[in-house]
């Protein structure tokens, strides 16, 4: 018996078109999950997802450093995301987090073409410059 060497064999994959005529397209959770990451850092008053991944940093990790603090659950052609957010000293983090929920729900939607139900934040840290 073979074992399938690939590297995506144990990633949840979602089938987003299918025609039998031309083939399908399959996104896998892992770029949900990316999605969800690379749209939280960009609201400003985000510091960093949890695991310390920040924006400037996305171009220089891999995929599974850069999903930390990143949860998604896709079914059917529903989204469900969990974000853990550190955010900067100052900012109002009700309006930033809506900030971040209506950006990663755009993006995910906008790019995908999955439904977003939830985007669900917890604030894991708040960064604080030296000297305040």
């Amino acid at each position: 018996m073979e074992k399938d060497t690939r590297k995506d064999s144990n990633r949840n994959t979602f089938v987003l078109q299918g025609d039998e005529s031309i083939g399908s397209v399959q996104i896998a959770d892992e770029v949900v999950a990316m999605i969800a990451s690379l749209a939280a850092t960009e609201v400003e008053g985000v510091s960093a997802m949890a695991g310390n991944i920040t924006n400037e940093l996305i171009g220089k990790v891999g995929v599974k450093n850069l999903t930390k603090g990143v949860k998604v659950q896709v079914t059917g052609n529903t989204v469900k995301a969990d974000l853990a957010l550190s955010l900067e000293y100052g900012y109002n983090i009700p309006e930033t987090c809506t900030k971040v929920q209506e950006k990663v729900k755009n993006a995910i939607e906008n790019m995908t073409g999955l439904t977003v139900t939830d985007v669900n934040i917890r604030i894991v840290n708040v960064n604080m410059e030296p000297g305040n």
